[in-house]
């Protein structure tokens, strides 16, 4: 039998990932200065009044919505299903997978995030692990799709690369379209990682 309590959790639940997600896209289309306490409950559709009761400063706030973000990146990450086929055909289906792990609302806003942190150190102290975490989970999902060994130091640098390569396509793709180019340079490079992994046609 539901209590009378269980609604009023439920609503409060609810307003909370509300306010989350409001400013996750405050942070990814307005900044880190712009995303406000007032820009925010504005976008959640709710009052500044209403969000302090769920977060009393804007530093609890910001700090909740970037654990949020990076957990919601990493649930994806792990989500990602394994690619079919062998040889070339994988490693290429497997780097534009990673490709793709940063683009969107959530890189946007994490893109502000970090640049704040190179500038706040509390924003850093919070930043930093989260991001190391996700940098793991998307690590790990390379190691797993192309099957390879995590231990031999060539691979594990080979892997690092395609993933600085995806953030800098990724912040390349930000101003502009660049799709074209993408597309040539995940071509070629997913050639090259599979001779450099000995993937075979």
């Amino acid at each position: 039998m539901r209590t009378t309590t269980e609604p009023k959790q439920d609503r409060s639940r609810a307003t909370r990932q509300r306010l989350l997600e409001a400013t996750v896209r405050c942070l990814a289309e307005r900044g880190w200065t712009a995303a406000t306490v007032s820009v925010i409950a504005d976008e959640a559709g709710i009052s500044r009044g209403a969000l302090q009761h769920h977060f009393p400063t804007r530093e609890a706030l910001v700090v909740a919505a970037l654990e949020y973000m990076f957990q919601e990146r990493a649930t994806r990450v792990e989500r990602l299903p394994a690619p079919t086929g062998d040889g070339p055909a994988r490693v290429h289906a497997v780097v534009e997978t990673l490709v793709e792990t940063y683009n969107g609302e959530l890189f946007r806003a994490a893109l502000h995030a970090w640049t704040a942190a190179a500038a706040d150190e509390q924003v850093r102290e919070v930043i930093a692990p989260l991001e190391r975490r996700f940098a793991r989970s998307v690590h790990d999902l390379a190691v797993a799709h192309l099957g390879v060994d995590d231990s031999d130091p060539h691979v594990r640098t080979l892997i690092q690369t395609t993933l600085d390569l995806a953030r800098g396509l990724a912040l390349a793709d930000l101003l502009t379209d660049d799709s074209k180019r993408r597309r040539r340079v995940v071509r070629t490079w997913s050639r090259i990682l599979a001779t450099e992994l000995g993937f075979t046609d």
